[in-house]
């Protein structure tokens, strides 16, 4: 049986996950008009992503949250095009994506080195301008945090994700009984004896009205789209938020959870996923269990339980659906040794995909080689 030799955890204290912040470019330079010199470009800014770097650090140093770049050299006699002023690179994590307040995409950060040009800097005077410069561009930016990691954990509060994580990497966070066990993402980096890693992120506990920001709404929701395959996880006894709240069953968790993901962004619902039922050490789970398989191998015939606003579009279509105690570590090695089948699985997809997208770009390139016209000169009088 495969085990994990030991687990990264990486805590996020004061987490932050999102900044607003200022950013302007340099003003060109002036230009010289009885010499028809041209003035400096201003400079530009950009958004550089950079390993060891935190959205909260930026927010430290930067107190102001103001970023502006050079102002381009004016032109001179001894230099008759002026010097562009300086860039400005606003350093930022990997995993982030940059919009306008308007919410305009500018572009996204998914590797060391990646950048984004937020702001140009103006043109420096001259002929076409009258020699007179222009302002750099000035906007607020938002820096958006969106965790990446092999898989994110899916459930309600008091699921037992945190207890599940804690049993399957001997990892010790911070578990409480109360509705909001997670209040911050964690990341646990899952090491096998063979050095293969798997990263798990472990997620705010969802709400019904998680798409409209009830809850921690929005902040969870972000975090699992930059997840390559979800892991749900459910109370095999269901789950009750309060007191003045229905009990909802292990199945109506389920769906609940995947109208929730198809609501805010219904792609997310096509992602690869497994199914954990959790807490099977309590009276009846099994034949709780019995009835949940039932309920998913026909989710149609299931489906007065829901309101019609909450039946999901699209059942979830589940790669492995395995029954573990988190508490008694039942079952448990069984679902790590799930997980891994499931990422290498989705990777030698991806990789034949990859082949197969090459190959027929390939094909289509000799295609047209084939048949382009020759224009020789063969047969001329």
């Amino acid at each position: 049986m495969v085990q994990f030799s030991r687990i990264c955890f990486r805590k996020y204290g004061n987490f932050v996950d999102n900044l607003r912040l200022y950013v302007r470019g340099g003003s060109g330079g002036m230009g010289l008009p009885r010499l028809g010199g041209q003035g400096g470009r201003g400079g530009d800014i950009w958004v550089v992503a950079q390993k060891e770097v935190t959205l909260k650090r930026i927010k430290d140093r930067h107190p102001q949250k103001r970023f502006a770049a050079g102002v381009g050299a004016n032109s001179s006699i001894r230099s008759l095009k002026g010097q562009k002023g300086n860039d400005q690179e606003i350093y930022a994590p990997v995993g982030i994506t940059v919009t306008t307040d308007d919410g305009k995409v500018l572009g996204e950060l998914n590797a060391e080195g990646d950048r984004v040009l937020v702001a140009r800097g103006g043109h420096g005077g001259s002929l076409h301008s009258d020699f007179q410069p222009s302002k750099g561009q000035a906007k607020h930016i938002r820096l958006d945090l969106k965790l990446i990691a092999d898989l994110g954990l899916v459930g309600f509060p008091n699921a037992g994700k945190s207890s599940l994580l804690t049993s399957m990497s001997h990892a010790t966070p911070q578990i409480a009984s109360y509705a909001f066990t997670t209040l911050r993402p964690e990341i646990g980096k899952l090491i096998y004896k063979d050095h293969k890693q798997i990263s798990v992120a472990d997620l705010p506990g969802l709400i019904e009205g998680a798409h409209l920001n009830k809850g921690m709404g929005h902040k969870f929701l972000k975090h699992v789209e930059r997840t390559k395959q979800l892991l749900f996880v459910v109370d095999v006894c269901g789950f009750q938020l309060a007191s003045k709240t229905p009990l909802r069953s292990a199945f109506e968790a389920v769906q609940l959870l995947t109208k929730e993901l198809e609501l805010y962004k219904e792609e997310l619902v096509s992602k690869p996923a497994l199914l954990v039922v959790n807490k099977m050490d309590l009276p009846d789970a099994e034949d709780k269990l019995a009835e949940l398989q039932e309920q998913l191998n026909n989710p149609d015939e299931f489906s007065d339980l829901l309101p019609d606003d909450m039946i999901p579009k699209n059942n979830m279509v589940f790669r492995h659906v395995v029954p573990v105690s988190a508490s008694t570590g039942f079952g448990i090695e069984h679902l790590k040794t799930c997980i891994r089948e499931s990422v290498e699985e989705e990777a030698a997809m991806e990789t034949k995909t990859v082949h197969q997208e090459r190959l027929q770009a390939l094909r289509q390139t000799a295609t047209a080689k084939t048949s382009a016209p020759s224009w020789g000169s063969s047969g001329s009088a």
